[in-house]
């Protein structure tokens, strides 16, 4: 008896949206007019886009993936949508050029999704060395066509850089052993695969580590995918302009999954949310309130139903807020 591979399933079976219907819940109240229109930023498989889609029936969707095979199932799977989905090959900062490049040309998305965590398609094909649990080639792009692999990074960074990588996007408290064991060992191979680097960490981060604080690769694998990515400045960027290309009424919401990307996120929309009035002055200015309203208190996990159905929900943190006013820098 034969199974399925991963890539042998459609998009649905491959992969489940996490908190699906709180994103639709949240977004939809933008969504609801004749000509509204829905950007997801990060639109992997589709999932989030197609139910939006289904329950928005005046939007249309725009997805945009930094990933040309993952735009291809998503195109695939929202084709019965016609001309209500637009997908666009790009990297999740470039909204307003998208936006300007759509036929005709739009300055405003009126709904905005963020799903920053690793799709299941990137982390379920082997050849793309993502996970840490199979030994495959030390890719690690989301976008395999350009950029540095993890392969370089660990080839070529001095012990310096890759302590620093290891400590800011790993929260790896044992970055500097792990890097200058990396160094040593390079010295005498090039890394190539997942399986010699996974080796070096169970040999280097000490066991007692390892029984507490998980899979011992867990955090180097995080920062490597992290820099091979740019995925931090990417996505302060890709913050930045979506909030700037939404109107009053519009609506933002964001997935993390790690803390650094979720601090970026509520840094942002808190500052959004602040009146920039100096706190003793007796009249906050129209110019000084706040220009985003917070959709929720803090940030939402999943359930713990959909945590038990969906493991790749436990570390989420939702975030979501509404556009109350314009601001300058709204060309």
């Amino acid at each position: 008896m034969t199974t399925d591979q991963p890539q042998d399933r459609p998009p649905s079976a491959r992969h489940t949206p996490v908190m699906l219907e709180r994103c639709v819940e949240l977004l939809a109240p933008a969504l609801q007019h004749e000509g509204a229109v829905f950007v997801d930023g990060t639109l992997g498989m589709g999932g989030h886009t197609e139910a939006v889609l289904q329950a928005c029936p005046s939007a249309r969707a725009v997805g945009i993936d930094r990933d040309p095979e993952a735009l291809a199932l998503a195109t695939g799977r929202l084709a019965r949508f016609g001309d209500r989905f637009t997908g666009v090959h790009a990297v999740s900062d470039d909204v307003p050029e998208v936006l300007a490049g759509l036929e005709p040309p739009l300055r405003r998305a009126d709904a905005i999704l963020f799903d920053l965590g690793v799709s299941s398609l990137q982390l379920d094909e082997v050849e793309r060395g993502f996970a840490y649990r199979t030994d495959a080639p030390l890719d690690m792009r989301m976008d395999q066509s350009t950029g540095l692999t993890a392969a370089d990074v660990l080839n070529t960074y001095d012990v310096g850089e890759l302590v620093r990588i290891l400590k800011e996007y790993g929260e790896e408290r044992f970055a500097r052993p792990i890097a200058r064991a990396v160094v040593r060992q390079r010295e005498q191979e090039p890394f190539t695969t997942s399986g010699r680097l996974v080796a070096l960490l169970h040999d280097v981060v000490p066991a007692a580590s390892q029984r507490t604080g998980g899979h011992p690769a867990k955090r180097t694998f995080q920062a490597l995918r992290i820099e091979v990515n740019a995925e931090l400045s990417v996505w302060s960027q890709a913050l930045t302009q979506a909030l700037r290309a939404l109107p009053v009424g519009g609506r933002i919401v964001v997935l993390s999954y790690h803390s650094l990307e979720d601090r970026i996120t509520k840094r942002g929309l808190a500052a959004g949310a602040t009146s920039s009035a100096p706190p003793q002055m007796p009249v906050v200015l129209p110019e000084q309130q706040p220009w985003l309203r917070l959709l929720v208190r803090g940030a939402e996990q999943a359930t713990d139903a959909e945590t038990a159905a969906n493991p790749r929900s436990a570390s989420v943190r939702l975030r979501a807020a509404e556009r109350t006013r314009t601001t300058p820098d709204q060309t």
